[in-house]
């Protein structure tokens, strides 16, 4: 199976369910659908350290990509989360060169960063038997997702992207929103401000990395692929019971006649 990372440098979109509830039978449930990948978010989730350990062995066994949302500044739960066998970590609010740094020094192992050793859960779940190899490609197994949602880091972009051990970058639009309105409205597809995401999905794929972003609206995914977004974001338990419970009613309704 080839990792997240080589799926997405061969040009692939990848789709990622968005799991905040922390049961392992409903991330079970939602990494047994079409979803490429199922990201755990334990920064607006109820997703905790306890969840993503007993969570990513379903999303192994679907043969889906697990990833980790880490809480805002929680570097050291990026390391954790990979040591319980987490493919990738998005990590919120990364608004300077200091931050990227410290995500990607939790993240990959020295020369590159400063991960301490201790894939306990990790190597097991995998399919490398030899704790030597793990060691020498772990850090190209891993992909590092710094978000960019503020006008910070939009200032600081290619700061982040030249960070080494920085992978990606993920577009929260929401808070983007917020923060381009200065506080004054949330809308995560309002048009003034598509031409500078358009920016920051080029900037990241000229520097080599990965852009990926939060989708709220699917009709939007064609466009931000356009844009360089090729990890997307596309629906969280919520939406996917909300659409699955209205068509499914609405079938029922039409066969009354």
């Amino acid at each position: 199976m080839k990792t997240l990372l080589e799926r997405l440098n061969e040009g692939e979109t990848v789709f990622t369910a968005w799991s905040g509830v922390p049961d392992p039978l409903t991330v079970e449930i939602m990494a047994g659908q079409a979803f490429d990948a199922v990201t755990l978010d334990m920064q607006h989730g109820g997703h905790h350290e306890d969840s993503v350990l007993r969570s990513i062995p379903a999303i192994l066994r679907a043969g889906s990509h697990p990833l980790v949302r880490i809480p805002v500044g929680r570097f050291d739960m990026a390391s954790r989360a990979l040591d319980f066998g987490a493919e990738g970590v998005i990590a919120p609010m990364v608004n300077s060169v200091a931050d990227a740094k410290a995500f990607a020094g939790a993240m990959k192992y020295p020369p590159l960063g400063e991960r301490s050793w201790g894939p306990t859960f990790a190597l097991p779940r995998s399919a490398v038997r030899n704790a030597q190899e793990w060691l020498l490609n772990a850090n190209t197994r891993t992909i590092a997702f710094a978000m960019v949602e503020t006008r910070q880091a939009l200032d600081c972009l290619d700061g982040i992207l030249e960070t080494p051990g920085i992978d990606g970058i993920f577009v929260g639009p929401s808070d983007f929103s917020i923060a381009w309105t200065k506080g004054a409205a949330i809308d995560p597809t309002r048009e003034d401000m598509m031409e500078t995401l358009a920016d920051i999905g080029q900037r990241t794929a000229a520097a080599g990395k990965v852009a990926a972003i939060y989708i709220t609206n699917t009709n939007m995914v064609g466009r931000f692929s356009q844009m360089g977004f090729r990890f997307q974001a596309i629906a969280s338990e919520h939406r996917v019971i909300a659409a699955g419970s209205a068509t499914l009613i609405q079938e029922a309704r039409d066969s009354l006649g």
